[in-house]
Formats: C-alpha cells, sequence, structure tokens
C-alpha cells in the first residue's frame, strides 16, 4: 500500500492542466524583477533625457514665475495639479513601459490563469502554527539564504565597480549641479547594466530550481493515476462488464442469424463459419463465426435447422481470420468458397432439398 501512494509518477496531462486552473504555476520572482531591471535600464536610456527635460522645464518656469503664484487654497490647489499633471506626461510612457516589462515577465512562465481559488479564506493562513511552519519552512530557508547570496554578490560586484570611481566621487561637491547629472546617469547605466547580466543568470538558475520544485509537486502516485484513469476512460470493472454485455448480445445476434445461413464450413472443432448466399448477391456474407464454444454452439443450432456443414480446415481458418460479421468474403475466398456453395446446391438439386 505504501508504493501505491508514494508519488513517484510523472504528472498526467490532466493532472497539469488541473494544476493551472487552480493557479498553481510555475513562478520565479527572480525572473520577474530581470523583466522589471532590464525594461528600467533601456528606458533610463531611451527616456530619461526627455522626461528629465520636461520636468526641469516645468520646475523652472515654477521657480522663475514664484512671485505671481498664489498660495491661498484653491490657488495651491492649481498649482499642485498642474505640476501633478506636468509629472504625469512626462513619466507616463516610461512607467507604461515599465508596467508592460512586469507584466511579459509573469506572462512569459506560464499561460495567463484566471483563478478565484488564491482569493478564497483558508484558515491555516491566519493561524500562528501554521505561520511559524511556514517560517521554519525548508523554501523559506531557501529564499531567506538566496536573499543573503544574492545580496552579498551584489554589494561585492557594485562596489568593485565604483571603487576605480571614488575620487571621482568625492570630487562632485565641486562640479556644476548641471554636471553631476550627466556623470551619475553614466554609472547609473552601467550599474543597472551590470546587475542586469547578473540577475539573468540568477533568473535561469531560480526559474529552473521553481520548475523542478513545481514539477514534483505534481507528482502521482499509483493510485491516484487509477483513480484519474476511472474518472477519463472509466472504471475497467463497468467498461468490462459493459464488454461482456455487447458481446453476449452480439453472440445472441449471431446465433439467430445461423438458421439464415446456406452452408457452415469448418474447421472441424476448432473454428466455424456461417455463410449466406442467395441468387443475385455479388459474394457470400458471413452471418456467424467462432471458435470452440462458439464454434460448437454454431455447429449445433446449424444441425437444428438442418443446415450444410462441410469440413474444410484451411478455409475455414482463412475465411475466419479475414472477414467479420455482416461483410462480405474477401476476394482470394471467391474460388474456394464457390466451390462449397455449388455443392451443397447441387445436392439440394438431387435430393430435392433446400435451395
Amino acid at each position: 500500500m505504501a508504493d501505491d501512494t508514494e508519488k513517484s509518477l510523472d504528472p498526467s496531462q490532466k493532472r497539469l492542466q488541473e494544476a493551472h486552473e487552480k493557479g498553481d504555476v510555475v513562478k520565479s520572482q527572480e525572473v520577474g524583477t530581470w523583466f522589471v531591471m532590464a525594461g528600467g535600464m533601456l528606458i533610463l536610456r531611451a527616456f530619461s533625457g526627455t522626461a528629465s527635460s520636461g520636468i526641469l522645464t516645468t520646475l523652472r518656469g515654477l521657480i522663475a514665475n514664484s512671485y505671481n503664484i498664489r498660495v491661498d487654497g484653491p490657488g495651491f490647489i492649481g498649482v499642485v495639479a498642474k505640476l501633478g499633471s506636468e509629472v504625469v506626461g512626462a513619466t507616463a510612457l516610461p512607467l507604461s513601459m515599465l508596467a508592460l516589462a512586469a507584466l511579459v515577465g509573469s506572462v512569459i512562465q506560464h499561460r495567463p490563469v484566471w483563478s478565484a481559488q488564491g482569493l478564497t479564506p483558508k484558515f491555516s493562513k491566519i493561524s500562528p502554527v501554521a505561520g511559524l511552519g511556514r517560517l521554519a519552512s525548508k523554501q523559506t530557508l531557501a529564499n531567506f539564504a538566496k536573499g543573503l547570496t544574492k545580496l552579498g554578490v551584489f554589494a561585492t560586484v557594485i562596489g568593485a565597480l565604483l571603487w576605480p570611481e571614488r575620487f571621482r566621487l568625492e570630487g562632485l561637491v565641486t562640479v556644476d549641479p548641471a554636471a553631476i547629472l550627466a556623470i551619475t546617469h553614466v554609472l547609473a547605466i552601467k550599474m543597472l547594466a551590470t546587475v542586469v547580466a547578473m540577475l539573468a543568470v540568477v533568473a535561469a538558475m531560480d526559474y529552473f530550481f521553481q520548475y523542478r520544485q513545481w514539477f514534483e509537486r505534481q507528482k502521482m502516485s499509483v493510485a491516484e493515476l487509477k483513480e484519474e484513469f476511472k474518472q477519463t476512460d472509466g472504471d475497467p470493472a463497468v467498461k468490462g462488464k459493459i464488454r461482456q454485455i455487447r458481446q453476449n448480445r452480439m453472440r445472441k445476434r449471431m446465433m439467430a442469424a445461423v438458421p439464415t445461413a446456406s452452408v457452415i464450413i469448418t474447421n472441424p472443432t476448432h473454428f466455424a463459419v456461417a455463410l449466406r448466399y442467395e441468387r443475385g448477391m455479388n459474394a457470400p456474407i458471413c452471418v456467424a463465426k467462432g471458435v470452440d464454444l462458439i464454434a460448437r454452439k454454431i455447429r449445433e443450432v446449424a444441425s437444428e435447422h438442418g443446415i450444410p456443414i462441410v469440413e474444410n480446415p484451411p478455409l475455414a481458418r482463412a475465411v475466419h481470420a479475414s472477414v467479420e460479421i455482416d461483410q462480405e468474403i474477401q476476394p482470394e475466398h471467391y474460388k474456394a468458397v464457390a466451390e462449397v456453395i455449388g455443392y451443397i446446391m447441387r445436392l439440394n438439386r438431387t435430393f430435392g432439398g433446400k435451395r
């Protein structure tokens, strides 16, 4: 029983689909962070000049006309509203692109999920005992260690990057403010590019780690696989019963058709094929066939109704293997079957029997 409950089997497609519908998907925070950081770096390079120029123009106008600005209630609100609209207008496109980068970072990991299961209240989430268990879980400890490692590596790399610039940074206090922006812009781009390159490696490793954990969670036991098989393909016991009922019905229909046969070709004991032929038919039709017990039953019914029985083992085996019920025999058997039926018809004419 332990083997049946051990989750060691790869998940089925149905199991993976159910997990997706429940919102249980592969999701790496590092991948999303990489897309945001990469998008931020590109936006900073492409739009920093335009956005800062627009905001700078607005602030210059505000300072230059400060003596005309009313600071009473309605006037102050108007100034804040105008300043806010200018800032929003200058940063709307960059921020929209940054939001798009965050969305792409989520969508690229999995198909969109529309599930309300995550919103369902769960008492385990507010349980102190469950909360302590989550704090001490392997996942939490792994995330904590990963965060410390990442912070240490990033700090070391950024420190190494800025160390050659230390004297230049110290001299910024004596530089014109307009020049400070250009210097800091170059350094910011350099640091962001370094962080993005490092995050690419971290994101790839973390995604693989998250995928393996997710795949392990979806693994199934033998009992679960059997239960899923019952739900999708039906209970094997029920299917076997239905198959038995169908076979019984087919057998009864065959036996009812045996009296209409023109001849029974036998093996003589293992195979029996009942063929019907009437004038005008293209070829004889198989109305019943069987082996062993069914073959014996066909012979018994044929004897009761006076149907001729001809022993021809090779022909009986060949016709039995190549034709289904209510189908015409194969062309390669026409000659042999015609000889048998012709023989039966000659006997009928000779003795005045059934034609």
